[in-house]
C-alpha cells in the first residue's frame, strides 16, 4: 500500500485503462451510484493520478466540469494543487471526488480537504474499489463535515466472488483473509515490516 504497510493482494484498477469496454463499465457504475443516491453535484473531481482518467470518463458522460486534485502543488507555473479550476474559489459549487482506490484513504481525504479550502461543498467521496479498512473510514467519518464513502467494489465482496468462483485456491483464500483480520500487522508477522515513507 502507499501507507508502507504490506498486502497479499494488489489491485491494480489502471490496467482497466486499455479497454474502452471497461471504462465505460466504471463510468456507467459510478453514475448508477450517483443516480440510485440521488447525490447532487456541480462538478466532478478526479484525485491523482489513478482518479483523474475515470472521473473525466463520469465528468464527460454527465456534460459536467472536471478538476482535478494532485497531491503535492506544481513547482512551478502556477503552483496549483486544484488543476482545472477557473477561479481560486469553488465559490460553495457540490463537487464530487472520484477515486481509483481507497486503502488507509490518505489521499482521499487531502483531496477533500483541499477541495474544501476552496470553498467546494464535498459531501461524497466514490471510488472503483475500496479494502475499507476501518482506519479510512474513521478518517472520512471524522471530517467535519462527514464525507461519505462509496465503492464500485469493496475487498470483503471481491473475495467472496474469488472463493466462490473457485479463482483462488483455499491457501490464498486463508491468507486473504488473514490479512483482512489484522491488515496492520500482518506483513510484521510474515516478514515484510512497514517501509516508512
Amino acid at each position: 500500500m502507499t501507507s508502507g504497510y504490506y498486502i497479499p493482494i494488489y489491485n491494480d484498477n489502471r490496467k482497466l485503462l486499455f479497454y474502452p469496454k471497461y471504462r465505460r463499465l466504471i463510468a456507467n457504475g459510478l453514475q448508477k451510484i450517483i443516480k440510485e443516491e440521488k447525490i447532487s453535484y456541480d462538478i466532478i473531481a478526479g484525485v491523482a493520478t489513478g482518479g483523474i482518467s475515470h472521473a473525466t470518463s463520469l465528468a464527460n458522460k454527465l456534460d459536467c466540469p472536471f478538476i482535478y486534485v494532485r497531491d503535492k502543488a506544481k513547482g512551478h507555473g502556477l503552483h496549483s494543487k486544484i488543476e482545472g479550476m477557473v477561479s481560486k474559489d469553488l465559490q460553495g459549487q457540490k463537487v464530487i471526488v472520484i477515486e481509483d482506490l481507497i486503502s488507509t484513504g490518505g489521499s482521499s481525504a487531502r483531496a477533500v480537504e483541499e477541495l474544501r479550502s476552496a470553498n467546494g461543498v464535498v459531501e461524497y467521496c466514490i471510488s472503483i474499489f475500496n479494502y475499507c479498512l476501518d482506519k479510512s473510514q474513521q478518517l472520512f467519518d471524522n471530517m467535519d463535515p462527514k464525507c461519505e464513502v462509496r465503492s464500485l467494489l469493496t475487498y470483503d465482496v471481491l473475495l467472496d466472488i474469488a472463493d466462490k468462483g473457485g479463482y483462488l485456491d483455499t491457501k490464498q483464500i486463508k491468507l486473504l483473509k488473514e490479512w483482512r483480520k489484522d491488515p496492520f500487522g500482518w506483513g510484521d508477522k510474515h516478514g515484510f515490516p512497514r517501509v516508512k515513507k
